[in-house]
């Protein structure tokens, strides 16, 4: 375990304005903080954190984010706050200490739809300041080095969110040392057969080719220091995971691999690079197909180099990299290198990684697609594609680069170019050349998009395009289509229903009903009645408002058949007004009853009442008449083993009637001044007469109220309580029982 001394030292060794009373103060913190804790390998917790700030001290990181890792559990784990952090160390170190404890809670899980989210989630987290990545991967990196003492189903997991997050997350942000220690470990536990035989066949491979490395090795540096090119040459062997997914992509047997063996020529500028490689070129046989130029189109990850394969000494093929320093310090270091080599923004000019590279724009750029609306499978599909794939580099016919991953065809090209271009692309030119949209790009192809504005992309895009973006843009420009289709018919019905009510249709004419019809846009209305979502008697209540309603004005309705033989009610009646003939059975039977009977039940039911529209029975009592029941009165639970009993009742309410009929609403409105004149104006104009108003439960920010109505019938109660939820201060408004 790295000691205190020793981390502290390691820091002042590139970094002599670090701040060391604050290390000292940050490591003595954490270690009483995490006290006794133990962990899963039965060695102290607080080693953890200490190992992960010794891995940001080899990339050279500032004095606070190494002392963000010796924190970076302590709010998690331990019962140390925010605010003693932000005391302590200053606002800087606590939020990033906060911003990784956000993360730890959000640890990916195996859930499609979970882990999509807290990816997001991760990403936003990590926008606001670089380092909080750093500190995470190399949280990940101490992890994943100690992962044999996790229990198997747990280890599996760790190991399959590395494999699928962590580490290519690590590649692009150019971090290759440990994008490769991340995938080789990972490879270890998720495939160990596979991880063990590629070990053994390297250990006889190396064998037979005892002192190949070195003996390349100096045949470079002697050939490169005749032509007075300076240089370091270091030489590598690929590891395991590298070896084994080549194998697996191309299909072919490690000895036909030719690139297990790397070396890395290290120039100072950047025009001893191509001065190197002339004298390789000119020195051994390169290999046809085999040379890229990175440094005259850099990856989206700022890494820069040559690649160039030759035949080497022993007719060995060998890879080779020519860079700069500085690009080779990016190539290992990524975003933690710009710290040396470009920026110097941290507080009394200490180096912190820049935020201005390709690498951090990219990361950006995905911050910048959770505004888009894609649902979050789409966005972890679209940022998987981005991480995985390698690049080709093609070119708009005035010259600009897109870069793209490999396998992208013409479709893709289009829509990373614009989506409007994608979504009126109707063909391509390849070099000049025609070429169906499904054609694979290379590496320098210059391509020509043809538009056309009838265009729109068919839904069998999704699956010819390869990457993110152009996938999500034909889904949502194909969700567009389909709503502008529903759009349309949703249109016509609602103009034909205008039309049967003498009425012109327009926009404008639904805008009123939006709140009601709990829609943003007319738009939105149109669609939704297209796609059958919004009835007729939904939309059209708030549509056509019936202001003013005539007296009389409720609906009649036909006898109905009972449950003891037929019978009918041509008046809602009891025997309240007096004794009523009995009931006759038969199948011509009809009871006549008086209407003055109806408005006793009515108001005097202890269950709120019934007005017409509502379901009602009657129950005969033999000797003494019917006794009428709303459906949902109480009272009938007495008569539930008494079925012959049960008569159904319809209404029959003559046109010329001008009764109305007392119905019990329950509002909870916001407790603030004007909400009652609000509630009580709704219900004015809606020709609703309020009887009685009592505040049942009066608290600081709501008010129930308990209303007694005079309505006409059940639809216009329903309209009267419509409005009112349509009201900003109204959170409920429903029936009320009693």
């Amino acid at each position: 375990m790295t000691r205190q001394y020793e981390l502290v030292e390691r820091v002042l060794s590139y970094q002599p304005t670090a701040d060391e009373a604050m290390l000292n103060r940050a490591y003595v913190y954490a270690m009483k903080a995490h006290g006794n804790q133990k962990r899963a390998s039965g060695a102290p917790y607080f080693s953890h954190p200490l190992e992960v700030a010794a891995i940001l001290a080899e990339m050279r990181l500032d004095d606070a984010t190494i002392a963000t890792a010796l924190l970076h559990d302590t709010i998690e784990d331990t019962d140390v706050t925010r605010t003693e952090i932000d005391t302590m160390f200053g606002a800087e170190i606590g939020t990033l200490v906060d911003g990784l404890t956000k993360i730890k809670k959000l640890d990916l899980v195996t859930k499609k739809a979970e882990q999509a989210e807290n990816f997001r989630k991760l990403l936003l987290a990590i926008s606001s300041d670089i380092r909080v990545l750093l500190v995470k991967l190399a949280d990940r990196l101490h992890n994943m080095r100690t992962l044999e003492h996790m229990k198997p189903a747990k280890r599996k997991i760790i190991a399959e969110e590395t494999m699928d997050i962590y580490a290519p997350l690590a590649g692009r942000m150019g971090m290759q040392w440990l994008r490769e220690e991340l995938e080789d470990h990972a490879f270890r536990w998720l495939n160990p057969e596979a991880y063990a035989a590629v070990v053994e066949r390297l250990k006889i491979l190396r064998a037979h080719t005892q002192g190949l490395i070195d003996e390349i090795e100096g045949a470079l540096i002697t050939k490169l220091k005749e032509a007075k090119v300076r240089c370091i040459v270091a030489g590598r062997e690929k590891k395991p995971y590298a070896i084994w997914s080549k194998m697996e992509r191309k299909q072919i047997s490690l000895e036909q691999l030719s690139d297990i063996y790397g070396f890395r020529i290290v120039v100072p500028e950047v025009p001893d690079c191509y001065h190197a490689l002339a004298v390789v070129h000119t020195t051994w046989h390169a290999v046809p197909g085999r040379f890229k130029d990175y440094i005259s189109n850099p990856k989206q990850n700022d890494y820069q180099s040559i690649h160039t394969t030759i035949v080497g000494p022993r007719h060995q093929r060998v890879e080779l990299q020519i860079r700069t320093e500085l690009m080779h310090s990016i190539a290992e270091y990524g975003v933690a290198a710009h710290a040396l080599y470009k920026d110097t923004n941290g507080a009394n000019g200490k180096a912190v990684p820049s935020q201005d590279s390709n690498a951090y724009r990219w990361l950006r750029h995905l911050v910048g697609m959770l505004l888009d609306g894609d649902n979050p499978e789409e966005f972890l599909e679209h940022t998987k594609l981005e991480l995985f794939q390698d690049q080709v580099f093609c070119f708009t016919p005035k010259g600009r680069l897109i870069a793209l991953p490999r396998g992208a065809n013409c479709i893709d090209f289009a829509y990373a170019v614009h989506t409007d271009v994608g979504n009126t692309c109707v063909g391509a030119k390849i070099n000049g050349r025609p070429m169906p949209l499904a054609s694979a790009l290379r590496n320098g192809d210059e391509v020509e998009i043809i538009c056309s504005t009838a265009q729109a992309p068919p839904v069998a895009w999704q699956s010819l395009a390869v990457t993110g973006k152009a996938r999500s843009a034909i889904r949502r420009a194909t969700r567009d289509a389909v709503r502008a289709q529903y759009g349309k018919l949703g249109r016509e019905i609602l103009d034909r229903a205008f039309q049967r009510r003498d009425k012109t249709f327009s926009e404008e004419s639904l805008s009123a009903a939006l709140g009601r019809l709990s829609q943003k846009t007319a738009e939105d209305v149109m669609a939704a009645v297209g796609r059958g979502e919004l009835a007729s008697a939904t939309w059209s209540v708030p549509s056509f408002p019936r202001r003013g309603r005539r007296r009389g004005q409720s609906a009649g309705a036909k006898s109905a058949p009972t449950k003891a033989g037929s019978a009918s009610a041509r008046s809602w009646a009891s025997n309240s007004a007096g004794p009523a003939p009995p009931v006759r059975s038969g199948p011509k039977a009809q009871v006549e009853f008086r209407s003055a009977a109806c408005e006793a039940i009515c108001r005097n039911s202890p269950d709120g009442g019934a007005v017409p529209g509502d379901r009602i029975v009657g129950i005969l009592t033999p000797g003494q008449g019917i006794t009428i029941y709303p459906i949902h009165a109480d009272a009938l639970k007495a008569f539930d083993e008494e079925p012959e009993r049960w008569i159904d009742i319809t209404w029959d309410i003559d046109d010329d009637n001008s009764q109305r009929f007392p119905a019990k609403i329950a509002v909870t409105a916001m407790n603030e001044p004007g909400s009652l004149a609000q509630v009580a104006s709704v219900i004015g104009e809606a020709d609703g007469n309020i009887e009685n108003i009592k505040m049942t439960n009066r608290v600081a920010d709501y008010t129930e109220m308990l209303i007694d109505l005079e309505v006409w019938d059940l639809q216009h109660l329903n309209e009267i309580l419509a409005g009112l939820r349509a009201k900003d201060v109204v959170s409920a408004a429903a029936r009320a029982e009693g």
